[in-house]
Formats: structure tokens, sequence, C-alpha cells
């Protein structure tokens, strides 16, 4: 075939079937110009199949697909080429990079290599958990005589799960005379009467059990907590939070760790586990977030020396350790990191204790878990500005201080996200005129990495939890991803009030008493207000439908799947602020009672 009959004058013959054979055993002994990578002895050889002689060369991937590439009439072989070829660019030679382009193209690399840093992280806690899977802390052997222990419960009109924790908590198998329990109590409606009531029976009954209620928030819940140590007795400060149910062994399974003030050991965290996993999709993809986190965060900075934090309920400090480090202090929404970081600084060792499960409730409503999340992505970012000096002038080795930052800043990805989704219109418009070879050559990789890691990142914390059936998390990545994206919108905003230095109300997590797949929220009280923001979350989700159609114009469907991410995202995320409680009415098997309203004696009112 000659050159002319290829369409371009001066490219190479394309090759013909013959020819096609020899390319897929090796390229050995093809006369094409297409091999003139090869050897110049080789291609002078005499053709094999014409003298008879027969020869095969090693199969190699890379031969398989230059033959889809030239194959005439192959789409796939068509499109690879249409990207690969500089030729075939219809802009070349007619594009040139202006300063227009680079004010696009310079900041969107700029934000991606960031979030590409943040993914490699990702990658790296899990090589991190893996290399020190074995680094666990000792066994510990019970105490000759058991401490004293305070057991402070912070709640704040928790109507619905008040009296459930209480009664686990007064099921703790700890010797009565060593144990104490602080109903601390901040409520501004009838959770009051119905906690009153509730310590007023089990001190009838002759458990150690106090109702401290303050008239104003001052601290929120920091606040709340260091008042309580005022009047505490223990040695140790167990805590937690409204929707948690700790197992009635806690205290002597957790305990023991601590040894002697010696040890240095000045708090041990266990694992949350979730009383509602299989609620709806949403808590699926909140439980799993949540595992990454107690899994591979927890597990490769405890193993690995780094500092990590008590997650401000289901732990045990050592009052001294409280004390040492300054106290609870209520100028972050996140005193639990606060805190910690402050007593490790001074010298006190955390244990993280995952084989200890505490269950807990999770957020069951769309706007409840986006006011969660936003509460910890400004405390983060809070605490980031409060510690991270005082870290990085420490005496620490190098890998604390960097995992430090990683820890601390991760929220910083919420606005990158935000800036890169408001950018990938026009920079996609800008990359299409520089050549599809180069978007892939560059924008991919930063997009696996910044991405892809998400995946790998949860899956792997799936696979040690479930071992046996952690395959069916890979249905739920989808769901993960995009729930991600969606919260960008809120989160970004709380990190952007937290580096202006704007301070915000202490937004607790409604709980409605929901366990396994039953009950109803949808006629409680507490449920947050959507706002404005699910309306910006639905704009950004049609701006990226109005992306994909651009890309499936211009033949760029490498990227459609990565974009309905974030449609799916945005709009999954606003809809559901807007419209969850008449989805709620759509669930099978799930009745919608009236009503209910605890009384005061803690026996259900109608």
């Amino acid at each position: 075939m000659s050159a002319a009959a290829t369409g371009r004058v001066g490219a190479p013959a394309r090759p013909d079937n013959t020819d096609l054979f020899l390319l897929w055993a090796g390229c050995k002994y093809s006369p094409h110009p297409i091999c003139r990578g090869c050897p110049p002895r080789l291609r002078a050889d005499p053709h094999p199949l014409a003298s008879g002689e027969r020869r095969h060369g090693l199969i190699s991937i890379y031969n398989l697909a230059v033959m889809a590439a030239v194959q005439v009439g192959n789409p796939l072989g068509d499109y690879w080429a249409k990207m690969t070829d500089p030729a075939r660019n219809p802009f070349r030679g007619l594009y040139h990079l202006n300063g227009f382009d680079l004010l696009i193209v310079l900041p969107y690399f700029a934000v991606l290599t960031v979030l590409a840093a943040y993914g490699l992280h990702r990658y790296w806690l899990v090589y991190s958990y893996v290399k020190y899977r074995n680094n666990l802390p000792p066994a510990a052997p019970e105490p000759a005589e058991w401490p004293r222990v305070t057991v402070q419960l912070p709640i704040y009109n928790e109507r619905y799960v008040v009296e459930r924790l209480i009664e686990t908590v007064a099921r703790f198998d700890y010797p009565g005379e060593k144990l104490e329990i602080q109903v601390l109590d901040d409520s501004t409606d009838e959770t009051q009467q119905v906690a009153r009531g509730c310590v007023e029976r089990y001190q009838a009954l002759g458990l150690r059990i106090q109702y401290l209620h303050r008239d104003n928030r001052e601290g929120y819940k920091a606040g709340a907590l260091a008042e309580g140590l005022k009047a505490a007795s223990g040695e140790f400060i167990a805590i937690f939070d409204a929707d948690f149910l700790p197992g009635a062994d806690f205290l002597r399974r957790t305990l023991p760790y601590f040894g002697d003030e010696a040890s240095r050991i000045g708090m041990v965290q266990t694992r949350w586990t979730y009383l509602n996993r299989h609620y709806s999709a949403l808590t699926e993809v909140e439980s799993i977030l949540l595992d990454g986190h107690f899994v591979i965060e927890h597990g490769a900075r405890a193993r690995s020396g780094c500092f990590f934090n008590f997650n401000g309920t289901a732990g045990v400090w050592r009052r001294a350790a409280i004390e040492d480090a300054g106290g609870w202090q209520h100028d972050t929404l996140t005193e639990d990191t606060d805190l910690s970081y402050r007593a490790q600084l001074r010298g006190w060792r955390f244990y993280y204790l995952p084989q200890i499960e505490c269950p807990s409730e999770l957020p069951v409503e769309m706007n409840g878990f986006k006011a969660q999340q936003a509460r910890w992505a400004k405390g983060l970012v809070q605490t980031a500005k409060k510690i991270l000096p005082q870290v990085l002038r420490a005496d620490l080795p190098g890998a604390v201080k960097t995992e430090a930052v990683f820890h601390l800043t991760a929220g910083i990805s919420y606005p990158l996200m935000i800036v890169l989704a408001t950018m990938l219109l026009p920079a996609m418009v800008v990359r299409f005129y520089q050549g599809w070879f180069q978007m892939l050559l560059i924008d991919l990789p930063l997009f696996v990495a910044s991405s892809c890691s998400i995946s790998g990142f949860y899956l792997a914390s799936q696979r040690v939890l479930y071992p046996k059936n952690w395959t069916r998390t890979v249905l739920y990545l989808p769901f993960i991803m995009a729930v991600g994206i969606g919260l960008s919108v809120r989160n970004a905003k709380a990190v952007l009030e937290a580096l202006l230095g704007m301070q915000s109300e202490f937004a607790r997590t409604p709980k409605f008493s929901i366990e396994g797949q039953g009950g109803t929220w949808r006629k409680k009280l507490y449920r947050n207000r959507a706002g404005w923001m699910p309306w910006l979350e639905i704009a950004l989700g049609l701006y990226f439908a109005a992306t994909i159609g651009y890309a499936i114009q211009n033949e760029n469907y490498l990227t459609v799947p990565f974009l309905l991410l974030f449609v799916w995202g945005y709009l999954y995320t606003g809809l559901m602020s807007l419209g969850q409680g008449y989805f709620e009415q759509m669930r099978l098997g799930v009745r919608m009672p009236e009503e209910v309203r605890p009384a005061p004696t803690g026996v259900p009112g109608f």
C-alpha cells in the first residue's frame, strides 16, 4: 500500500495482514517503517514467511496495542490514534498558548497537584498500617486494685436517647464504690425532666450518679466537661456521647492498659461500631467513611508512633493528663483533637484499642450528617491554626510533624475541590485545544492520585474488618466518592470560616434512637434546616451535567465517569437535604407513628 493511499503524504504505509501478524508476533521481521524501532539487522533480514522459515517473537501488550491502533476500521483504534497522534490534532499549528489560558491552566494544575498530594497521603496511611500491623499495645493484666473512675455523659436536648444511655452505663460491671457517673445536661427542653427522673431512680437504687445542669452553654461540650471535672472524684475519666452504648465490661477492658502513672499513658480510644449501619444507603456510606478513619487512619498513626486524637467519646482519659495539658478548652469546635495534641506535646502517650468496640448511632438525616461533617472540618482547621506552630517547633521526628500537618490540614481539600469543580469546564476547553495526549499524560495521573486513592483507602479498611465479604463494599464506592464530593460545598464554607477566624455555635448531631433497619425520624424534633446551600449544590450538579454534554460532544469519553460522580454527588446531597422527609415515606417496612413525647418519669408518654 502506498503512502498516498493512507491519506497522508509522507506517512508510513499501513501494514497488510501478513505484517499485522508479524507485529503481533513481536515486529521482528516486518519491513514496514512502523517497525523502524527494531534493530537494523533484524529489519534487513529476509522475510521468514517468504523463504519458508517460520519464527516467532515474544508477544507483548504494546505490540497488541499497536496492532489495534493501526487496524483499518477499528473504532477504538481510530479513537486512540486521534488522541495520541499529534499529526491528527485539528488545532496543530493553529493553537498557541496565551495569557488567558495560563490563568486557567496554572491554578487548575496547582489545585490538582495539592489534591493529588493528599490522595498520595492516603496510600501512605495504608502502607503504614500494613508495615506496622504487628506494633500493638502489649496485653495488660488486671490491676491489683481497681482505680476510681468518673463516667461523664454530656448531653444537650437528647430526649430520644438519654434514658437509653443512662441505663446502659448503669449496667457497668465495675466496683460500685469506685464508680461515679455524671450526667452533664445543658438541655433547654424536656430532656431535663427525662434525664433528672432517670438519675433519681438510679440514685434510689444506690448508684453513685449525679445530675448536673447548666443554665448556659458556655464552652458547649468542652465547657460542660470542664465544669463536671471540677466535681469529679475519679482518677480516670470515661466519656460517652448520648448516642453511644458501651458494653458492660468496657471499663474492665480499657483501664488495665494505663498501668501506673510512670507509663505516661494518658488516653485510650476504642473503635466505634454502628447500631443502624444498614438503615439506608446514607448510613452504609457513613459507616464505611468512619471505618476508614478508625481502622486505617487511627491504626496507622497509633502503630507508627505518630500523634492521633481522642474522638470525643468512647474513650478514657487519665485525669492527670487532662490537667497537665491545660484542661478542656473551647476555642475550637474539635475540643477533643485540641486536647489530644496538647497532651501528646506534653509527653503523654495514647493507645488505640480497635478490638474493643463501642456501638453508636449514625445520623440518618442528610442535614444532620452535613452539620456533623462541617463541624469536624472547621474544628480541625481551627486546631491546625492553634496547634501546628507548636508541633512544628517541638523536638519531634520529622515523620510525626509531617503526619500532623496532613491530619490537621486535611479539610483544606474541600475549598480546593470547589475551585477544581468550577475550573473543570474551562480547563477542559483549554486542554482540548492543547491535545488529548497531554491530558492523558498529565491530567489522568493527577486525577488517579487524588481520587482513586479514596477507593483503595476504604476498601483496605473493609477488608480488615470483614475479610469474608469485604468485596460488597465495591458496590458502595460510587456512593462514597459522590457523597464526599457533595459534602464539599458545606465543608468548604466551614473551612473558610475557620481560616478567617469566624466563630460559630457548636451544632450537635441530632439522634433519634434508630437501631437496625426499623424506626423513623420523620416526625421527631431536632431536625436541621436545609438553608440555601442545597440549592447551590443542585446548581453545581446541573453545571456538571452540562460539562458531561461538552465532553461527549468533543469525544472526551474518558472523563465522563469522573464527571458523573460530581453530578451524582451534588444532586444527591442537594435533593436529599431538601426532600429527605418525603423520600423517607417511601422506605419499605417503616411505620410512621405520631410523635411520642417522653414523660418526666422515663415512661413513654403519649
